[in-house]
């Protein structure tokens, strides 16, 4: 049963551990390849085949960090050892600590200053907790129908539009349409990710965690997993095929096959479509299967990233704020006010190195937090 028990848990860190090292590559390229910014979904026929898929791999990491903190909750909440306990309280305060961080740390590294507030993924993950918080309490099935109702539904909701005078602006901007929240002299809030599909996804998280449960058998967690995988794959060919329902960009054949593949795979992310996370929950789901029998040093070196993800994820940001102020300070701005690179070849290769210096201090705080049990290790 413990081995059981251990493979689960590995399975989920190394998954973590992996979408990090993607979300490490997403954010290298917004730090060294802005000036080849991509739109949301991306111009097929103006973006390199490189480029465009380098940021198609970082679509996986948002929808699977919030699936994964809606399971988490549900293991907190049922331990191994059998003894229930509730995971209001668990939610509410890294929650709020998680929304803290965005405004403050997490700001400041991205923009080196707090004139601009970006709400990001850290943001959206807060409060996604707060709202699973909110809906523990309510039956199995209605998390599940909330869920698959938001994640599916969300997408009608789009023609609905508010101008900055109307009463309903913001809210509708903090949970369906990307806009300003507040503009000032001296302050900018943008909204990055509304939320509203977010929540969907992390209840269906919270939903799945009875898959992990130490009585569950692996076999079975698979099966359902594979399920679960395939059968949102042929959904999304059915309905991405068709140009029938959940995204707003419909695909079309392309003068080459790449970029008709890309045409294809071009979601929209802001907010999250449908098809959006189709592709990349199912996914995940087909990952996690494969993760459970994956052993090997590499897996190891998931596992690391994947145990501490708040402290490396803070980690890395400084990290690139430091390299590109020495990038500034050394070369000059090339491209404008910016620097960057010239290919996106280097992107990858500055991403490699900087995952393996980082490994480090990355293993040096698995290690203490694992050794030493101060609670407030458990907010990274």
């Amino acid at each position: 049963m413990n081995k059981v028990i251990t493979q689960r848990i590995q399975s989920i860190d190394m998954l973590r551990g992996l979408v990090i090292l993607i979300m490490l590559l997403d954010h290298v390229r917004e730090r060294f390849f802005l000036h080849m910014q991509v739109s949301d979904p991306m111009d097929v026929t103006a973006t390199d085949p490189a480029l465009f898929f380098s940021r198609f791999a970082a679509h996986f990491c948002a929808p699977i960090f919030v699936f994964l903190t809606g399971l988490s909750a549900w293991l907190y909440a049922h331990p191994a050892n059998g003894i229930p306990r509730s995971a209001s309280r668990f939610l509410v305060k890294r929650g709020l600590f998680l929304i803290a961080l965005e405004f403050t740390l997490i700001t400041f590294s991205w923009m080196g200053s707090y004139h601009t507030v970006w709400l990001q993924v850290i943001w959206v993950i807060g409060l996604s907790m707060l709202v699973l918080a909110a809906l523990l309490h309510l039956p199995s099935r209605w998390q599940l129908l909330i869920g698959l109702l938001l994640v599916f539904g969300h997408n009608a909701l789009t023609p609905i539009d508010f101008t900055p005078e109307e009463w309903g602006y913001s809210l509708w901007t903090i949970l369906h349409d990307r806009n300003i929240l507040l503009q000032t002299d001296s302050l900018t809030i943008k909204i990055s990710y509304p939320a509203l599909p977010w929540f969907g996804v992390i209840l269906l998280g919270y939903y799945a965690g009875p898959l992990y449960a130490a009585k569950q058998t692996p076999q079975l967690r698979k099966r359902i997993l594979l399920v679960a995988g395939a059968a949102s794959l042929l959904l999304l060919l059915l309905l991405r095929g068709a140009n029938i329902y959940g995204e707003t960009l419909p695909w079309q054949l392309q003068d080459t096959v790449v970029q008709s593949v890309m045409s294809f795979l071009n979601f929209t992310k802001y907010p999250p479509s449908l098809h959006f996370l189709l592709v990349t929950l199912s996914t995940m789901c087909f990952m996690l299967c494969w993760m459970e029998r994956w052993q090997n040093a590499f897996s190891r070196i998931l596992l690391v990233f994947g145990s501490v993800p708040m402290f490396f994820y803070i980690l890395h940001l400084y990290a690139l704020l430091l390299l590109y102020s020495i990038a500034i300070a050394v070369f000059g701005a090339n491209h404008g006010t910016l620097y960057g690179v010239a290919d996106i070849s280097t992107i990858w290769l500055i991403s490699i190195l900087l995952a393996a210096l980082l490994y480090w201090p990355t293993l040096w705080f698995s290690r203490y937090k694992h050794t030493h049990k101060n609670p407030w290790l458990s907010y990274l």
